[in-house]
């Protein structure tokens, strides 16, 4: 019998001789494509993940801050109906503090219940309550005139950081209100579907005031003039009263502001009930 180490072939002794199962050398052109196939792979994971991170800031910013606002806004609905309850004075006939409610309001041509607290300043985060009472920054009010011996009667007192309110509801000079367009709660959303003649109605502790919308324009965001108490001249004295509504334009994005003008056309005391307009719609 012979012995099998001494038999053995020498394919044998060589481990994986078969040339199907010998592993070869990869040549250049493959391994370029595998590089290609993971950077593709690669980048292919990471848009996939930043775009869940994106949808996830979407539905943040449109969801979820309305939640917030929802709340912000119904604690401020009570604080005004207990300060109607209080017999609290005007707006105006005190200096407010930031992010306090002011007035409520209405705007039937947006929908029978839209109704909104404007919450005094225009900052972050008064805009994350709701829509917010504009102030000239100190800077700008010197410059239009509205602190300082020379200022108009109209005037409105500064606030505590040294700005001054726009002309408070009812108020000779120009009653400024902007507001958020697609985040926290969107008040202004349908903004663009103001027709000349609708109503926009304010309630304050004391008074209603009944505002006709008298058109609508597209501005750039530095075009601040139409916040002027008399808008786009600035030193001027203001004689009427009234309404200006701004907002981002167009919707999901800041390139422009959308702004609503209108004059006051009536109003009353809270004790003589609702205005008419509230239900018809009309000034």
């Amino acid at each position: 019998m012979s012995d099998p180490q001494v038999d053995a072939s020498d394919d044998d002794l060589i481990p994986y001789a078969d040339a199907d199962v010998v592993p070869r050398a990869r040549g250049r052109g493959a391994r370029i494509a595998d590089a290609v196939a993971l950077t593709l792979r690669t980048t292919g994971e990471l848009a996939m993940t930043a775009g869940i991170v994106i949808l996830l800031f979407v539905v943040y910013e449109l969801y979820f801050t309305g939640i917030a606002t929802q709340h912000a806004q119904h604690q401020l609905e009570k604080q005004f109906t207990a300060s109607i309850r209080a017999g609290a004075p005007a707006p105006g006939s005190a200096v407010p503090a930031l992010g306090s409610g002011i007035a409520v309001i209405y705007a039937p041509r947006l929908g029978a219940s839209w109704k909104f607290v404007i919450v005094e300043g225009t900052g972050t985060d008064q805009l994350a309550k709701g829509p917010g009472h504009w102030d000239y920054d100190a800077d700008l009010a010197k410059s239009l005139g509205l602190v300082g011996p020379g200022a108009p009667a109209s005037a409105q007192k500064p606030l505590a950081d040294g700005s001054v309110p726009s002309a408070f509801p009812g108020d000779v000079g120009n009653f400024v209100v902007s507001g958020h367009r697609t985040t926290h709660s969107h008040p202004f959303f349908d903004a663009d579907k103001f027709k000349p003649g609708d109503a926009i109605v304010v309630e304050t502790t004391t008074s209603w005031y009944v505002y006709k919308v008298t058109g609508q324009q597209s501005v750039l965001p530095s075009d601040v003039g139409v916040t002027f108490p008399v808008p786009g001249t600035a030193g001027a004295v203001p004689t009427q009263k009234l309404i200006t509504l701004t907002t981002c334009n167009p919707r999901y994005s800041a390139s422009h502001r959308l702004v609503i003008s209108g004059v006051l056309a009536s109003e009353q005391p809270l004790s003589a009930g609702n205005p008419a307009a509230l239900t018809t719609g009309q000034a």
